[in-house]
């Protein structure tokens, strides 16, 4: 059984999926043709596929939108994954899930691992978090993996850019670019998290894990680093969080440990190698 049914299979991570699990047969609809709020219509799509597992790469993901729309990030990031989980608990089918570095409040000094107090402060982290514990609540045999910064070849349908390709645009076009350099994170390439989630499918294993692209690094040394990979000299001015005036709360360190999937024998690239990959895949 090779059969996979992905969950958002038109957005960034469902790509590289769809790109890279060669060894598989992966259905991959568009939103538009599987929502993941549409229980029925899933149920019908598994039953249809009969896959050995279904990964969700859908979530509303815009932070700011979900601080604004609070019911709305808990109806799709919480209550329609543990649909999803439990529609595949019905069917002994494995379901994998992406979670988020957000579920966390940032007040650590090194990399988050698995097992360290969760304590989001936005809407968005409430509701993945939710997210996570229904889905352990349902029994399913499940997959819950958390990252952080996902950035891949084709962008963010809710921003309609990457951060690499807004950095990059911007110098070129001579405009001031003001990056903080006051928040840590592990921006992570879609196409290595596509990898690692494969390797988590592979493994048999179940349960909590992190994949990020290794780090930490500040989004103002991130930006540096993909202007200076793409080879333009530019100036970037580095700025605080507080000058960084969003709507919601992000964490201030926020970068992911990802020892459990070393453990299973395979290793995060750096988030350098993160941003070489993404360059070198345009």
């Amino acid at each position: 059984m090779n059969r996979v049914l992905v969950i958002g299979g038109s957005g960034q991570l469902g790509t590289e999926i769809r790109r890279r699990w060669t060894d598989y047969d992966v259905t991959a609809p568009a939103h538009a043709d599987l929502d993941l709020e549409n229980t029925d219509a899933l149920a019908a799509a598994i039953d249809r596929v009969v896959p050995a597992a279904v990964v969700n790469c859908a979530a509303f993901h815009n932070v700011d939108r979900c601080e604004a729309e609070p019911d709305r990030a808990l109806a799709v990031n919480a209550v329609a994954v543990a649909r999803a989980a439990r529609a595949c608990r019905d069917r002994d089918v494995l379901f994998v899930t992406v979670s988020s570095d957000y579920v966390f409040d940032g007040t650590s000094t090194r990399p988050y691992v698995e097992d360290d107090p969760v304590h989001p402060i936005s809407a968005y982290g409430v509701s993945k978090l939710a997210g996570e514990l229904l889905v352990e609540a349902a029994g399913s045999r499940a997959l819950v993996v958390r990252t952080c910064g996902v950035y891949g070849l084709r962008p963010s349908a809710t921003k309609g850019y990457t951060f690499v390709d807004r950095v990059i645009a911007q110098a070129r076009a001579n405009e001031p670019l003001r990056i903080v350099n006051d928040v840590w994170a592990s921006p992570t390439f879609a196409g290595h998290l596509a990898e690692a989630l494969l390797a988590l499918v592979e493994s048999g294993e179940t349960g909590l894990y992190h994949a990020a692209n290794a780090g930490p690094v500040t989004w103002y040394d991130f930006a540096c680093e993909a202007l200076a990979q793409a080879g333009i000299d530019y100036a970037v001015e580095p700025i605080s969080a507080r000058e960084w005036k969003m709507a919601a709360r992000r964490p201030a360190f926020s970068a992911l440990e990802s020892g459990k999937l070393r453990a299973l024998g395979f290793d995060m690239p750096s988030w350098r190698q993160g941003i070489a990959a993404y360059l070198g895949s345009l």
